[in-house]
C-alpha cells in the first residue's frame, strides 16, 4: 500500500520538476532572444551613424561651408587679442545670448551638421 502511494507521489513530484525546468529554459530563452535582439538593434544603429558620417564627409569635400563655419567662429577668438576690440567681442556675445532659444539651438544644429553630427551635438548639449 505504501508503494501504491509513492509511486503517483514521486510521479507528482517528477511532472512539478520537469514543468519548473522547462519553465527556466523558457525564460533563458526568452534572455536570449532579447539580447541577440538588442545587439541587431544596436549594430545597426552604428553602422547607421557610420553611414551617416561618410555620406556627410562625401558631401563636404565640394562644400565651403565648414571652412566658413571656421572663419566665422575665429573671428571673435582673433578679435579678442586685439587690444581695444574685447568690448566689441563681449557685445556680440551678450546679444547672441539675448537672441531667441530657437535661434541659439538653430546655430548649435547648423554647426553639428556641418562638423560632426555626434560631437557636436554632444558638445551643445551641455548648456
Amino acid at each position: 500500500m505504501l508503494t501504491a502511494l509513492i509511486g503517483p507521489i514521486a510521479n507528482l513530484a517528477g511532472t512539478w520538476l520537469s514543468g519548473k525546468v522547462e519553465e527556466k529554459k523558457a525564460q533563458s530563452a526568452t534572455k536570449v532572444a532579447k539580447a541577440q535582439a538588442e545587439a541587431i538593434v544596436m549594430q545597426k544603429k552604428a553602422t547607421g551613424e557610420i553611414d551617416w558620417d561618410l555620406e556627410m564627409a562625401k558631401g563636404s569635400q565640394s562644400s565651403w561651408k565648414d571652412e566658413w563655419l571656421t572663419i566665422l567662429f575665429s573671428i571673435p577668438l582673433i578679435l579678442a587679442f586685439i587690444p581695444g576690440m574685447e568690448e566689441v567681442v563681449a557685445n556680440g556675445f551678450a546679444q547672441l545670448q539675448a537672441m531667441p532659444e530657437w535661434y541659439q539651438y538653430s546655430l548649435g544644429v547648423i554647426v553639428a551638421a556641418s562638423f560632426g553630427v555626434r560631437s557636436a551635438t554632444k558638445f551643445f548639449g551641455k548648456k
